[in-house]
């Protein structure tokens, strides 16, 4: 780029360029969610059998079609404004160091030099005449041996020399002009350079289908625009380090839309994980990381099958040279437990996917993923609300016990549903939100004929221990981000089931400017690592507990013996002073059965918890404090 290209040039062309592809997200954005929220549970309504199948099949490549679009368009916004800020930044140094030099009676000619008029004291009885000089950019001046981290420094001190012994005292101002005019230039050329091969590679397959590979594309194109905004993102205040959720939701506010819109394209993971994000934002986020996990692991797994090794290996006897068993290779034993992570991780994302594609059928709302990563905390990470926390009356967070694992967290995404279904029920023109939270490594060995029919792993307070600040952190962020959207706070209710309440127990002792929860429900616990419910902050008119039949008893005995309750007292426990809800559930899952649409007992209690319908709640035993 020249001196007259960059006169020329009018850099609000991609400040509108930008604000055209991010209308373009928004329109394809807005269409996506109704796919999502309208058509698609009513055509799941509608249709059945093979018809119903294909399309779905249908709807769902177009839902990826309309994904892929708005991410893509994100980039290009973003980098448009990057571009644009960077332009503009050289185009106003241009503009100013030419009225500079008008205002001293200089020229700037064509090509950007600079002349300058006669002028200085007489010599031989002439005054020494004007010229034209050419600047040179900082640059491209050569090394210095009195600066050798400026490459610019000695151009400098010899221009000021040239100055200096120049008889014309216009001569000295107009290098100072000429060399800020050329240092304009350079940075819009190296703009120029940085960002044209990466709006070039900005570009879509001619066809209408989303590949794995295209997603693949759209993380690189992410890095590669990254990488080349890094002085624009500079300009940008960073995320709080190590910040807190309500830190993290001041921080968001306070940057501007187009600022938000940068750190969202081009950091969808670390967006989606900030504590105190709306749950708009982080929904937006991890879906774009459910994407490109999903292409990611889908190659690597297609890979990993073309190279699957011998699996045994004979052994022989030493002495006898005879064979004496098999045993599998080490490869063998490598290749499938890495197998056995990516089937966990495809699975939970297709449980997750057809979450997305269940708003509207059974009235479910709208899904927020505010959390996931296929590989976190061994078994990987989801939290997935129904409807949106931040806005709603009433929220129940939900956390799930012993051998969850991604992979299999459609029965755990199944009880938050039917908690939904029945708070929404009990609460008309009220809103809801249960989220499913699944941020920990759960106790997963269970051998069946275990003593006290507790799983080995559940028996120790390591992993609740290690669960307990994470879901904390969750939890304050929820409330940070409900109060930016509403200036108020929701009705909370946190609910444990099984090994899950144990986590909860450890979560209470975090201290946080934030109340834990308006109400505790230990169902099926086998011990909240405290020995009296007033000791989890909470009045206890305001913790609930529950039993189930069959395997229950075993779960909650066996925590006892473990320890898991503090002086092996239980949440069930008269001594531990929760109200003692009425249960029908016949087993240590059973606790939201529903049969022809109607709730059982266990179910309709939590819910009338949920939505603070405290005296509908059916009691075997009133809380005593």
């Amino acid at each position: 780029m020249d001196y007259a290209a960059l006169k020329a040039l009018q850099p609000s062309e991609f400040e509108d360029a930008a604000a055209g592809y991010r209308a373009t997200r928004d329109l394809v954005s807005g269409a996506k969610d109704i796919l999502e929220q309208r058509i698609a549970g009513r055509m799941q309504a509608d249709l059945e059998g093979e018809a119903a199948s294909a399309a779905l099949k249908q709807l769902r490549e177009l839902w990826q079609n309309f994904h892929y679009v708005q991410v893509e368009c994100g980039l290009l916004t973003t980098a448009l404004t990057a571009l644009f800020s960077e332009m503009e930044a050289a185009k106003k140094k241009l503009e100013a160091a030419v009225e500079d030099a008008r205002a001293d009676k200089m020229t700037v000619n064509a090509d950007g030099s600079v002349s300058y008029p006669a002028g200085g004291e007489k010599v031989d009885g002439k005054v020494p005449e004007g010229g034209k000089v050419t600047g040179s950019a900082g640059g491209d001046r050569g090394g210095s041996p009195l600066d050798p981290v400026d490459p610019s420094s000695l151009a400098d001190a010899l221009d000021r020399q040239a100055a200096a012994q120049h008889p014309n005292p216009y001569f000295g101002r107009a290098i100072e002009y000429a060399n800020r005019i050329a240092e304009a230039v350079k940075e819009a050329t190296e703009a120029d350079e940085l960002w044209a091969p990466k709006l070039r590679r900005l570009t879509a397959d001619d066809d209408l289908t989303v590949s794995a590979k295209d997603w693949i594309d759209v993380e690189k194109d992410t890095g590669g625009v990254r990488k080349a905004a890094k002085s624009y993102l500079d300009d940008i205040k960073p995320p709080p380090q190590h910040g807190d959720p309500i830190a993290n939701a001041a921080w968001w506010r306070g940057l501007s839309p187009e600022e938000q819109d940068a750190y969202l394209s081009l950091h969808p993971a670390s967006v989606g994980d900030l504590d105190g994000l709306p749950a708009e934002v982080r929904d937006e986020a991890n879906r774009t990381v459910l994407a490109e996990s999903r292409a990611r692991v889908t190659e690597e797994r297609t890979r990993l099958l073309a190279q699957e090794p011998t699996k045994t290996k004979v052994l022989y006897d030493p002495e006898t040279g005879s064979p004496v068993g098999k045993v599998d290779t080490v490869e063998w034993t490598q290749w499938n437990d890495r197998k056995k992570k990516l089937d966990n991780a495809i699975s939970g994302m297709d449980i997750i996917q057809r979450r997305f594609e269940q708003t509207g059928t059974g009235d479910l709302p709208k899904a927020y993923l505010l959390g996931f990563d296929p590989f976190a905390n061994k078994d990987g990470r989801v939290i997935i609300a129904n409807g949106n926390p931040d806005t709603a009356d009433h929220t129940a967070v939900f956390v799930p016990g012993t051998k969850t694992v991604l992979g299999n967290i459609d029965d755990e995404i199944d009880k938050s549903d039917r908690l939904w279904r029945q708070s929404n029920k009990l609460a008309p023109g009220e809103s809801t939100s249960t989220i499913t939270w699944f941020d920990y490594d759960a106790p997963l060995s269970a051998k069946p004929g275990d003593s006290g029919h507790i799983d080995p792993e559940a028996r120790h307070d390591s992993y609740a221990s290690k669960a307990a600040p994470t879901l904390r952190h969750f939890l304050d962020g929820a409330e940070a981000a409900h109060r930016s959207a509403t200036g108020d706070t929701a009705h909370t209710t946190l609910i444990g089931h099984s090994y899950g309440s144990t986590v909860i127990g450890d979560t209470t002792k975090y201290p946080s400017d934030y109340r834990v929860a308006d109400d505790i429900i230990a169902v099926g616990s086998p011990g909240m690592q405290v020995d009296r419910a007033a000791d989890l902050g909470l009045n206890p008119k305001h913790v609930w507990a529950m039993a189930g039949g069959g395997d229950d008893k075993w779960v909650r005995e066996g925590g006892r013996l473990a320890g898991l309750g503090d002086n092996r007292v239980i949440p069930t426990d008269p001594a531990f002073g929760a109200n003692l809800m009425e249960s029908d559930s016949p087993s240590h899952g059973g606790f939201w059965a529903e049969e022809n649409d109607r709730p059982s007992v266990s179910l309709e209690n939590q819910a009338k918890v949920i939505v603070g319908r405290y005296d509908d709640v059916k009691l075997d035993r009133e809380a005593h404090w």
